[in-house]
């Protein structure tokens, strides 16, 4: 006879007042003590945008140009590649 492993009871999700707040908790709790994730499925937000903020940068020219010129090598818009610098350059 096959035994099942034993069911684990499941602690309740606290409510929080801020995501702050539920960032800081579950930075020091395990979500498997929360949560069977054996029962999770797949979640698709397709209209989920994340928030931006337009800019205004004066660029001498050149260094647009190549900066042009490097997206074009990659195949990337050059606006999109300034992200990706500055994103890797912040982290």
């Amino acid at each position: 006879m096959i035994k099942k492993p034993a069911t684990k009871k499941l602690k309740i999700i606290p409510h929080f007042g801020s995501e702050a707040e539920e960032r800081r908790f579950w930075q020091t709790h395990d979500s498997t003590d929360y949560l069977d994730w054996s029962k999770a499925e797949p979640a698709r937000f397709a209209k989920l945008k994340l928030s931006t903020q337009t800019i205004s940068l004066r660029l001498p020219l050149a260094l647009l140009e190549r900066i042009r010129i490097e997206a074009n090598k990659r195949d990337v818009p050059y606006q999109s590649l300034i992200k990706i610098w500055l994103s890797e350059k912040t982290r």
